[in-house]
């Protein structure tokens, strides 16, 4: 009978251990998002009167109670029960590569985890109160809130990534060698 050596068999417990740690930060990360981007709009709900800004007088941004039945942009008023639905495609997309994501790189994890949470945020919302809050309200921009700043990040982390990634790839493509390995070499 052949029993499995200690060595074999703590080996794949110690690599799923390392993924549940490195899973943890990153839905920590996304938790942190959703709560300042809860509590954020909770406070202005709370503060503000629907339609009502502060300070008064400022004229480059200010902030103000709107609720978005739409989409960004205020694009697709009124298609709740698709924007949950999409909401949830989204959060579900994320999540999946968040898990099969190779470990190379935690800057990959880190922004689909800034997006992770503002999707989440702003689903919250939509299942909630039907609307989004918004509250930031540049003068010549449409009102957004916490959560739309975290996925505009997230994304714009992604595309300088992939842009990098790019760069990197023709870069060893060209020299035959990573950079990594070129650099060693000088």
């Amino acid at each position: 009978m052949n029993l499995p050596t200690p060595a074999t068999t703590d080996a794949p417990e110690r690599a799923s251990a390392r993924a549940l740690r490195r899973l943890r930060g990153f839905v920590t990360i996304a938790a942190l998002v959703v709560l300042a981007d809860q509590a954020s709009k909770a406070l202005v709900r709370d503060r503000l009167g629907f339609d009502e800004s502060w300070p008064a007088g400022w004229t480059l941004i200010h902030f103000s109670h709107v609720e978005n039945a739409g989409a960004a942009f205020g694009i697709l008023q009124g298609a709740g029960g698709f924007l949950v639905a999409a909401g949830l495609v989204a959060v579900a997309g994320v999540t999946f590569f968040l898990l099969t994501l190779p470990s190379h790189s935690r800057f990959y994890p880190t922004a689909l985890s800034l997006i992770l949470g503002g999707a989440l945020g702003n689903l919250i919302d939509r299942v909630r109160f039907g609307a989004v809050t918004d509250f930031i309200d540049p003068i010549y921009y449409p009102a957004f809130n916490l959560a739309d700043s975290c996925i505009v990040v997230g994304v714009a982390a992604l595309l300088v990534l992939s842009w990098l990634d790019d760069r990197e790839q023709s870069r060893t493509k060209t020299s035959g060698a990573p950079a990594s390995n070129r650099e060693a070499q000088q």
